[in-house]
């Protein structure tokens, strides 16, 4: 998928640049320009898509996944300065503006390169959230909003056609030249969380969810729930409170069931490393086995449903 958005990029670069010369618009070059990043943005992502499919190895244990998060902020970084490029070059035209020319082959050129931006980016969004692909998805959501900006500038270079205001042209390429700058912030900013390991809250919440409402009586507690993404694959590790009396196997089946309603419920292919810890004599209160624990020192008074803040905390859940 990838190098069919790298070989649409390189073809739309060259119709752009086309119509740019024949134009001299400002507002074509920001779709040019743009295109410039695609093609430079998703080189480097066909080369990070390589690397982290790459099995583990012993330099690399948990695989090559954060190529990727490297690969979105090149990505985003590139997208900010094209925007900056435009804005500024923009601005100076509209003090010293530039005539334009043979207008009608340039909204030709650049309407077909949109409608090719927006079919190639919806579909590349798509695998890539299937795939769980942070460099696909920002790729794909990258063609998209470069069709819609292409979509503005050809209504700026419409109205120009029909008006002949040529300080329209800069006017269109400064408002989309922040659109674009707004986009690559967007994409610079998930791709540094990706790289600081910064909470998903939403996935922890699902995780929080499914494993409340499919709790064995076993599980008398989780916490310090933690989340790390390598590319597409996720990394979960937390505590779980166990009685203390069950042997080695016993405690292993718990753990493996753990797991398997993780992967049942949020991704088949998800990675989990869980600590057991001995329940301890606080635990008793809000512990469900009932009559199958002969060591039970205080009686049973509560169900505690297990709360996102502290499961998330290294706090194990209490009455309090």
């Amino acid at each position: 998928m990838q190098i069919l958005v790298v070989a649409v990029g390189v073809l739309l670069l060259l119709a752009k640049f086309v119509a740019f010369f024949l134009t001299n618009s400002n507002a074509i070059l920001t779709d040019a320009l743009e295109s410039i990043i695609n093609v430079i943005a998703g080189g480097f992502s066909l080369y990070s898509l390589i690397l982290s499919a790459l099995p583990r190895d012993e330099n690399h244990p948990y695989g090559h996944g954060k190529i990727e998060f490297i690969a979105a902020t090149l990505e985003g970084s590139l997208i900010l300065v094209a925007g900056g490029i435009i804005i500024i070059k923009s601005i100076y035209n509209l003090v010293e503006p530039v005539p334009l020319q043979q207008l009608d082959i340039g909204i030709l050129l650049i309407a077909v390169s949109g409608v090719i931006n927006f079919i190639v980016g919806y579909i590349t969004t798509r695998r890539g959230k299937h795939a769980k692909s942070m460099v696909l998805t920002a790729g794909g959501k990258h063609l998209m909003s470069d069709a819609y900006s292409t979509a503005g500038i050809l209504l700026g270079l419409v109205l120009i056609y029909f008006t002949g205001q040529f300080w329209i042209d800069s006017v269109v390429a400064i408002l989309f030249g922040l659109i674009i700058c707004v986009t690559g912030y967007r994409i610079l900013r998930s791709s540094v969380a990706g790289i600081m390991d910064e909470a998903d809250y939403e996935l922890l919440k699902d995780i929080v969810q499914a494993l409340n409402e499919n709790r064995r009586e076993n599980w008398i507690d989780i916490h310090n729930l933690r989340v790390i993404k390598y590319g597409a694959t996720l990394h979960i590790d937390c505590h779980l409170t166990v009685p203390w009396y069950l042997n080695v196997l016993e405690a292993h089946d718990e753990v493996e069931a753990v797991g398997k309603v993780v992967r049942e419920k949020i991704d088949p292919s998800i990675e989990l490393f869980i600590h057991t810890d001995p329940c301890i004599e606080s635990s008793c209160s809000i512990c469900t086995k009932l009559d199958s624990c002969e060591v039970r020192r205080h009686p049973f008074k509560a169900r505690v449903e297990w709360e996102f803040n502290k499961v998330i905390a290294d706090r194990k859940h209490t009455l309090d």
